[in-house]
């Protein structure tokens, strides 16, 4: 063995000097030229009011270009596969390693995507089943409820030398069930929800929306198609008639000379409607679905999605239906059990996959839970599974908001993940509002000093203590802690919830008070969201309470949606202008008949360059202002359209407020969107430039028009900085105050210290939860202090 002869400290290797990433210039959306030095192998968290330029810097510069130059390595022929990424507005960026970023995106919400088929546990799964399953049923992909089975037969054309016909069959054997294809449930259609059957097609039996009786895509195929008698009414069709009417398979038919395809119409309506995301129909096509269909369990399959001989094929007592319906921490108890040395080296990633769901706070879930039910919290922790055994070190993790969606109990946990992936050498980067998690950092960027066109400058880089020490907005309140009330309000009456058995709830008996701030609290999985959202928000009385349900479902929009279109402000505004110029409201807006006809409304001009970044140029025409320039010479008290759409909430709540151009159902609008703290945002930035907490507090003012005696909130204090919490709070206060009843599902101390009434559930997540262990005001759960929720809202307020 050599030995070393020169005990003097080796000078240091000029490889090892790259400890920095360096960012300078940056002018991502509302960055203005910041450069920045960033740690590697460091935790180095980004704080700063909601809106101020964190996930610009961080998401949309480091990540992006990371992700760009990495994309550059593949040949022109891959990249051509890949999304083209543009080049961030930044001059020098240095230092950068492979990023990994691990955001809230909610996971798919397609019917099929569950826990197990979006972390490969259910891949690892098939296949122990399928070499140790008995009886041995097939493959992998016959316990999958994703494949269908296939069967086929005939002959094939060889091309191989001489040209020669040969018989041949192909089967695959799946696991789908072959009733729901795979769903789990069932729909069964309302036939009085479609038409009135006391008409006929020509008198307008049609009652589904938008299927006008001129409509050659609708109406006329079924009245004229020659298949039906169109003056007969509907209850007096004959079997046949009736069967092609409802049932019948595509066939081409003739209208007036253009050539159509006729369908039934049930699987009309399944294709059109039925088969799309519903939070993304519009309200009145999403109401008549709700109206319309009902989805049940699907009895054939019983709600496991699987063939019958995937259910049948089992390793001791269990088949893979049993296993992927068990919490996830039983589950790995029973793979722990199973001694199969054949198959041991898949028995141990399975292992290592569970137990890292166990480890993350995630044990409570089950495989075959709907992917789409998960909540922005828990899907960004389903993301990170893949993470937490990898040997890859000396990469940059990027983290959303980690702890959204968890109880003060488990950040911990979460922050000790967190300093795990950095021990192992690598360099984490956390946007994040809790300072539980910006307590642990070892450098702190705080952004701002304010949101929008006021932030985007660097406030403050340094240690956690500088920023205490510091003059910043989140410098001053990072000490902030809530008082509990001195005096709760008193309840005007109560929403009674009797045996509430959704999920994992136990025949919960709860009485909700009514004309209070409610706050329920408890462990992520004990069962808030099941008890609000299955019995409150979806329980018969909902619709006759008036309750108003604001979920952390994401907002869908383009670059053609802004804060105006979103909130229905722009529609107030056209009439106001068509009014005052004695012209159409259609001419007001970009994406209707007032558009710049060059760059038709968007502002822009894209080039493709196929696998390099397309480009996009302003549009010379209207120089980015999205109208045509006639349209801009109507004014509305003194300003064009262009001019208003730049204004922020705060300017044009003033301008539509008084004088020539009052308009009160703009100002209204207006007036919410400032109650929420929107003030700075303009009114026509392109919704894909709004921060996460923008999004919530956008949606909130939103529903705050829906006519409704309680609302329903659903962790509103996500993507929000402490000092806006404080601002949520008294918009929370003044709902209540208004005569309304706030219920709010929250894990944000400040938020239950403020409550009138606590309800807990717990005492565990899953089968550990599901009960209500406290009921009563903040300062009776401190001095109870039995429940997790209590000791640390006791800690939070030093009682």
């Amino acid at each position: 063995m050599a030995t070393r002869t020169d005990d003097r400290s080796p000078a240091l290797h000029v490889a090892d000097s790259h400890d920095l990433i360096r960012v300078h210039g940056a002018r991502e959306n509302n960055l203005k030229d910041v450069s920045i030095e960033i740690p590697k192998r460091r935790l180095t968290v980004f704080t700063g009011v909601s809106g101020s330029g964190k996930t610009s810097l961080v998401f949309n510069t480091i990540a992006a270009e990371s992700q760009r130059l990495i994309n550059e390595t593949y040949s022109a022929f891959v990249q051509g596969f890949m999304p083209s990424l543009s080049r961030p507005e930044v001059d020098v960026l240095e230092g950068l390693t492979t990023v990994i970023t691990v955001d809230q995106q909610r996971l798919g919400v397609d019917p099929r995507s569950t826990v197990g088929t979006a972390t490969d546990a259910n891949a690892m799964l098939r296949i122990l089943f399928s070499r140790l399953g008995e009886p041995h049923i097939g493959p992998p992909s016959a316990y999958a409820f994703n494949v269908p089975s296939v069967r086929a037969s005939g002959a094939i054309t060889v091309e191989r030398g001489a040209k020669k016909a040969v018989k041949a069959t192909f089967t695959r054997t799946g696991g789908m069930c072959v009733r729901c294809e795979g769903r789990g449930v069932v729909s069964d259609i309302d036939l009085d929800q479609l038409y009135d059957d006391s008409k006929s097609l020509a008198e307008g039996a049609f009652t589904i929306p938008g299927w006008k009786s001129d409509s050659f895509w609708t109406v006329r195929v079924y009245a004229e198609s020659g298949l039906l008698d169109p003056n007969k009414p509907i209850r007096e069709f004959t079997k046949q008639e009736m069967h092609d009417f409802l049932y019948r398979e595509p066939t081409k038919v003739k209208v007036e000379g253009v050539n159509l395809t006729y369908e039934g119409l049930i699987p009309k309506i399944q294709k059109s409607m039925l088969s799309k995301d519903k939070e993304a129909l519009q309200p009145h096509i999403r109401a008549f679905v709700e109206r319309a269909v009902t989805f049940t369990t699907c009895p054939e399959c019983d709600g496991t999605r699987l063939s019958e001989g995937a259910r049948a094929s089992k390793i001791g007592r269990i088949s893979i239906a049993d296993a992927c319906a068990m919490e996830i921490r039983d589950l790995a108890e029973w793979i722990r059990g199973l001694d199969e040395p054949s198959v041991a080296p898949l028995l141990a990633s399975l292992q290592q996959t569970l137990d890292s769901f166990v480890e993350i706070g995630l044990g409570y879930l089950s495989l075959d839970r709907a992917s789409g039910t998960l909540s922005g919290g828990e899907a960004q922790r389903v993301k990170m599974i893949r993470h937490l055994g990898s040997a890859l070190t000396d990469t940059t993790y990027v983290f959303d908001e980690p702890t959204a969606g968890l109880h003060p109990h488990d950040i911990q946990r979460m922050n000790e993940l967190l300093l795990r992936l950095r021990d192992k050498g690598n360099t984490v980067l956390v946007v994040e509002h809790k300072p539980e998690t910006i307590a642990i950092a070892d450098h702190v960027v705080d952004l701002g000093p304010g949101a929008g066109t006021a932030g985007g400058s660097v406030c403050f880089q340094g240690t956690v203590d500088g920023l205490r020490a510091g003059g910043t907005v989140t410098g001053r309140h990072f000490g902030d802690r809530a008082a509990l009330k001195e005096t709760v309000r008193k309840p005007s009456g109560a929403l009674e919830i009797r045996g509430a058995a959704t999920h994992n709830l136990r025949d919960v008996d709860v009485d909700v008070p009514l004309g209070v701030l409610t706050v329920i609290t408890g462990v992520a999985g004990s069962g808030k969201s099941s008890l609000v959202h299955g019995s409150l928000v979806k329980g018969r009385g909902a619709a006759e309470d008036g309750v108003v349900s604001i979920d952390q479902g994401a907002i869908r929009g383009s670059r053609r949606s802004n804060p105006a279109t979103y909130t229905g402000l722009l529609d107030p505004i056209r009439k106001a202008f068509a009014k005052a110029n004695d012209v159409k409201p259609a001419l007001f807006s970009a994406n209707s008949e007032g558009a710049c006809p060059t760059c038709n409304g968007a502002g822009v001009v894209y080039t493709d360059l196929a696998m390099m970044a397309g480009v996009a140029s302003t549009c010379e025409e209207c120089e980015g202002k999205r109208f045509d320039a006639s349209v801009l010479e109507y004014r509305l008290g003194g300003r064009d359209i262009s001019e208003v759409l730049a204004m922020s909430v705060a300017e044009a709540e003033e301008f539509f407020g008084a004088g020539e151009a009052h308009t009160p159902a703009a100002h209204r609008i207006l007036r919410r969107l400032a109650d929420v703290g929107l003030g700075y945002l303009t009114i026509g930035q392109p919704l894909t430039t709004l921060s996460g907490g923008e999004r919530q507090r956008l949606k909130l003012a939103t529903h705050m028009a829906e006519k409704g005696g309680v609302y329903v909130l659903d962790e509103p204090t996500t993507g929000l900085h402490l000092a806006d919490v404080e601002q949520l709070l008294g918009l929370l206060d003044r709902l209540v105050d208004s005569g309304k009843s706030v219920i709010v599902i929250e894990h944000h101390q400040a938020v239950m210290a403020h409550a009138d009434w606590i309800i807990d559930l717990g005492p565990g997540a899953g089968h550990d939860g599901g009960r209500v262990v406290f009921e009563g005001t903040p300062a009776e759960l401190v001095a109870d202090r039995t429940t997790l929720t209590g000791r640390h809202l006791a800690a939070y307020v030093g009682g």
